[in-house]
């Protein structure tokens, strides 16, 4: 079976943030031409649209490679993608909330991906990339704080500003800011000096965020709840590691379309 060779940076509790916010986003990937190990990559999301005819989910694997979106049980979502590596799975709008789980066939063997796709209340709530090691990376529109990431230690915040923006103020209650650099995407990335499990107040620019506080961890995959004025949810990683991801309340869902 071929497997994939995995690198990463810890922050903290091993999230390093990198989130989507109020403009549509660019994830930084290159296609594998596969011909420099056997080694085989997973597939990688890079943006989610919003019809009326359902959801088109679109992204980068493999050339020529099948890219299955797996339920935990139930119905699957394939395709396979092109010369380029370009995939493009269109699936009806879920009833209700639906983690996917992305993974490359190899013949018989399958190549996991660490991510889960979340999307929220049929697609209109929040779709965000959850990623262990990682930020949770929103899909959809969000205000300029996309996601709050916990472990129950350690809270880290992430967003997305313009890409002209030099710095982005960040502090947590009352006090001091820190001078939060974004990268060339607009990208920025918080550790917060503080735990979450009681809630507190993170503030960004003049837009204040109430962080209702960690989850109960989840007794199964994932459960979501309203918590203050965004979505609460409570994950596992595919270790078994409990998670919880804050999304702030948005606009209104549009098309995503990535660079």
């Amino acid at each position: 079976m071929k497997r994939r060779i995995a690198s990463g940076v810890a922050v903290g509790m091993a999230l390093a943030l990198v989130t989507a916010c109020s403009e549509p986003a660019t994830v930084a990937a290159s296609v594998p031409d596969g011909t420099a190990s056997n080694w085989t990559a997973p597939p990688q999301i890079t943006s989610v649209t919003v019809g009326a005819d359902g959801l088109q989910v679109r992204g980068l694997a493999e050339p020529g490679g099948r890219v299955v979106l797996r339920r935990e049980a139930g119905t699957a979502y394939a395709a396979s993608a092109d010369a380029s590596g370009r995939f493009d799975i269109h699936m009806a709008a879920p009833a209700d909330d639906l983690m996917l789980m992305p993974e490359a066939q190899v013949g018989q063997d399958a190549v996991p991906a660490p991510e889960r796709l979340l999307i929220l209340r049929g697609g209109r709530g929040p779709i965000v990339l959850l990623r262990p090691g990682q930020a949770s990376l929103r899909l959809d529109t969000a205000p300029i704080l996309g996601a709050i990431d916990s472990d129950g230690r350690v809270l880290l915040a992430s967003g997305r500003t313009g890409p002209t923006a030099q710095t982005v103020p960040v502090s947590v209650d009352n006090g001091p800011a820190m001078a939060v650099t974004p990268d060339q995407t607009g990208h920025w990335t918080a550790v917060l000096n503080t735990t979450g499990s009681n809630g507190v107040i993170v503030r960004v620019r003049d837009a204040a965020f109430a962080y209702p506080g960690d989850s109960v961890p989840a007794t199964s995959t994932f459960s979501v709840e309203r918590a203050g004025s965004g979505w609460r949810v409570s994950w596992k990683s595919a270790a078994g590691a409990p998670q919880t991801t804050w999304l702030p309340d948005g606009g209104r869902l549009t098309t995503l379309e990535f660079d």
